[in-house]
């Protein structure tokens, strides 16, 4: 196996987004190297010539539209994953692309911090049982043991749970399945939910006793609803969540801009990428974005300033221009920054007091 980097290429035809994704991402080059393309097209040379681990591509483009781009993607580079993004996402484009072979999808507009650990995890993520006989599915070998009438027993293991389980075939009936906490049904159902691990094919093995007398079809047909059912709950928590979440960013962020003349308050990276908005333009993302850039700008001169200055890291700053307020503030323990811009009649002691009363509650929902 070798011992390269991973390699990620994200294929999205505005070329604002790959540019700023290509930015904001760079700070990762330590763990992946990224490249961007602006059409399918040109994703597909690209791939014709180097290896890449993951492919994170837009559904609506010209000529290759992402769905197709993931056809040829799991056709010929099937050993590379696929994420869908895009902003115009419907339950049947979801199904269709989960379909095809995807392995996650995002909907515009995410945050980058979202994106980014998507990534991550899935360059990690390792799916499929590795086994002595073959890289199957571990319900392909439950079939074949069931289809070959076998009299035999698979010895799972799942590193992820720290557990092993076992099931038993006798004449090619599921008769019996245990784990360390379960046996029968349960135990089943519990084996067919882990997402990874490794097993063993054990023939002429007798179970210790009969516990399951369903048949095998029935078995899998079950464990697989279970599994989906798991995962809705699964997403729908942690979309509440994040909900939840961004709601109370948001009451926050209102908090501060509580002020008229407060014109806009963004929490946003180093790198001056927004991660959330309150303000006079929030439909404006061009606006948001170039006030990110600026302020990026500027935050580069002043943290080389304070290493200069032997300062330590910076905690917060204030500039008053003649027309005017600018307060940046370090949200502590986070990647993360808050600015807040008014105009000449704010008063800054006002907003420091209420970021300062607030800042803990940032860095916890960040």
């Amino acid at each position: 196996m070798s011992d390269r980097r991973k390699r990620v290429l994200i294929v999205d035809d505005e070329e604002d987004l790959t540019w700023t994704l290509s930015k904001k991402l760079s700070k990762d080059s330590d763990i992946f190297d990224l490249m961007c393309v602006n059409s399918g097209r040109e994703a597909i040379d690209v791939l014709n010539q180097v290896p890449f681990d993951l492919v994170i591509t837009d559904v609506r483009m010209p000529e290759v539209n992402g769905l197709e781009l993931l056809t040829q993607v799991k056709d010929f580079y099937p050993s590379t994953k696929v994420i869908i993004m895009t902003a115009y996402g419907t339950s049947d484009v979801q199904n269709e692309a989960n379909e095809r072979g995807c392995i996650e999808y995002i909907e515009k507009p995410f945050e980058i911090n979202e994106l980014r650990q998507l990534i991550i995890d899935s360059l990690a993520r390792k799916k499929g049982f590795k086994g002595s006989v073959s890289d199957f599915q571990l319900s392909d070998i439950i079939q074949l043991n069931c289809l070959g009438r076998l009299t035999s027993a698979l010895k799972i293991t799942c590193e992820d749970e720290d557990e092993e389980g076992m099931i038993y075939f006798q004449e090619g009936n599921i008769i019996h399945a245990e784990t360390r906490h379960k046996e029968g049904e349960n135990a089943f159902y519990r084996i067919m939910s882990w997402q990874g691990g490794e097993f063993k094919v054990l023939r002429n093995q007798t179970p210790p006793r009969e516990t399951i007398s369903r048949g095998w079809q029935s078995l899998l047909l079950e464990s697989l609803r279970r599994v989906d059912e798991n995962s809705d709950l699964a997403k729908q928590e942690v979309e509440r969540e994040k909900r939840k979440r961004v709601r109370k960013l948001k009451q926050l962020l209102e908090k501060v801009i509580n002020d008229k003349q407060v014109e806009h308050v963004f929490i946003h990276s180093k790198a001056g990428f927004p991660l959330f908005y309150e303000g006079l333009a929030p439909d404006r993302t061009e606006i948001i974005n170039e006030l990110g850039n600026y302020i990026s700008n500027v935050l580069e001169g002043l943290i080389n300033s304070t290493k200069f200055l032997k300062g330590g890291e910076l905690a917060n700053w204030e500039l008053q221009f003649e027309k005017r307020l600018f307060i940046l503030q370090k949200i502590p323990g986070q990647d993360a920054y808050l600015s807040v811009i008014g105009k000449k009649g704010v008063r800054s002691v006002d907003v420091k007091v209420v970021i300062k009363e607030n800042l803990d509650d940032f860095a916890k929902l960040l």
